[in-house]
């Protein structure tokens, strides 16, 4: 088993159809199988064995990903917006490495070659996002990525009308699936190498885009461009997916409104599962939005449930699985999970769990609901706090844009409550009047300590936000 064969199979049964770029003149599947192989050829001569590109989303993206498996070498994409300093102490954790960059579209054409059927061999190098700690090279062999597809996707599924606008960067494991998964359903990718909300919904429009992956960050932007403008929606947009970090509950809310006819999916995954693990669907989004059953109108904030192949356990601190609706950490289990990193093995236990760090909790339904990572909970006094219930409260008032809650370092109280905002534009508000509305709806306990006001939050290059950075501002 090796990726290669996605493209083969495209290739084969849809080599005219345009992979990448514009319908006319975009790359083909026939097309971007021979430059898939022809950097095979070049990646043999230099006996390397991992590929890294540094490079924004563009048809060297999926060129140099099947070109790597196709040589049996490892694809290492790299964060392009990185200091010279650091991307280059990235790339040596990667040695032996070879840097690709966009002249590689140009190799000469060379002849069909076979792939070697390589199931566990790495396939993927994916630094972790590090809003917490310094990042992890997580190792992606072939049968894992192929095992999400397998278990998730049919083959040619993509009628030939479908495009999907990809807005993530190469680096972000959402963007690594996109092409695979695109690649195998035969739908057209399009891309937008820099976000910008007024753009995606015009590139949308006049590419008739019908699919498309957002980060919360991304989401809540479009939200805000259609709020000043309504009519800028893109009609054809039939599907998408968020995923990546938490969406607040009000941005959700307030896009189910303005895009009725879309069908929108919450998609659950890190970067050691190949992809995601659990999906809230269409359906379960508008149900839920609809009801009037607390129970299921909740759930429009859980992350849905599992997808084939993948199991999902809730357990305490001492290992032991919680009843349903009990608060624990989030354990996962399947084919397509890794959960090991260059140069540290595995982390994935001898029943092969892999710890997600994350918490959380399953209802009687089977829905998964992700509370954040368990080391974002704040401890006030002996009190364990959830950020996404502060942020939520914050994001209710009317001149917040964007906001993020994290514990302080306390004498007294171990942990203090801090929140960094951002102001919807032409917005006033001060940070008592900010305290005093989340004392309101949430009491004392869980009111901020301190509020600072931003232009913006500092994020990583995928949109999530930097809660060490943050934590490190408000300490100070």
């Amino acid at each position: 088993m090796n990726i290669a064969m996605l493209l083969e199979m495209a290739a084969d049964g849809l080599g005219d159809r345009v992979a990448f770029g514009p319908r006319d003149g975009g790359m083909t599947f026939s097309t971007l199988r021979d430059r898939a192989i022809a950097i095979a050829a070049r990646l043999d001569a230099s006996e390397r064995h991992t590929l890294a590109l540094v490079s924004e989303t563009g048809p060297v993206v999926p060129a140099a990903l099947f070109g790597a498996a196709w040589a049996g070498a490892a694809y290492a994409p790299v964060n392009y917006r990185l200091p010279d300093s650091a991307r280059v102490e990235l790339l040596h954790r990667l040695r032996p490495v070879e840097v690709a960059d966009e002249s590689w579209l140009d190799l000469a054409p060379t002849p069909g070659r076979p792939f070697p059927d390589a199931p566990e061999r790495p396939a993927v190098l994916l630094f972790t996002s590090g809003t917490s700690a310094e990042p992890k090279a997580a190792v992606l062999e072939h049968r894992q990525l192929l095992a999400y597809q397998f278990n998730t996707m049919e083959f040619a599924s993509a009628g030939d009308d479908e495009a999907v606008l990809l807005a993530v960067p190469p680096f972000h494991i959402a963007g690594v699936t996109a092409v695979l998964t695109s690649t195998y359903a035969g739908r057209r990718i399009v891309a937008l190498p820099r976000f910008d909300a007024h753009e995606w919904l015009r590139v949308a429009r006049t590419e008739a885009i019908t699919h498309a992956f957002l980060v919360p960050t991304m989401l809540a932007r479009i939200v805000a461009a259609l709020e000043d403008d309504p009519d800028g929606a893109p009609a054809t947009l039939r599907h998408l997916s968020y995923g990546g970090a938490r969406l607040p509950a009000p941005v959700l809310e307030r896009a189910l409104r303005l895009l009725p006819t879309t069908g929108f999916v919450n998609a659950y995954g890190l970067t050691e599962t190949s992809s995601t693990v659990t999906v809230l669907g269409p359906d379960d989004h508008r149900r839920a939005f609809e009801s009037a059953d607390p129970a299921v109108r909740a759930r429009l904030a859980s992350a849905g449930r599992p997808v084939p192949g993948i199991e999902v356990r809730v357990v305490d601190d001492a290992g032991i699985e919680c009843s349903h609706g009990e608060t624990g950490e989030i354990l996962v289990r399947g084919d397509q999970v890794s959960g090991e990193y260059v140069g540290l093995g595995s982390i994935r236990n001898d029943d092969g769990w892999l710890r997600t760090r994350d918490r959380g909790r399953v209802d009687a339904g089977g829905y998964v609901f992700i509370e954040g990572r368990g080391d974002d909970t704040i401890i006030r006094g002996g009190e364990n706090i959830a950020p996404a219930e502060i942020e939520d409260a914050l994001l209710e008032h009317p001149a917040v844009s964007s906001a993020a809650a994290v514990g302080v370092p306390d004498e007294e109280w171990g942990e203090r409550v801090g929140a960094m905002v951002s102001l919807r534009p032409g917005a006033c508000v001060d940070a008592d009047a900010l305290r005093a509305w989340v004392r309101e709806r949430l009491g004392s306990l869980k009111t901020p300590d301190v509020v600072a006001v931003r232009d913006e939050l500092p994020h990583t290059a995928t949109g999530k936000i930097l809660r060490r950075q943050i934590r490190a501002e408000l300490a100070g």
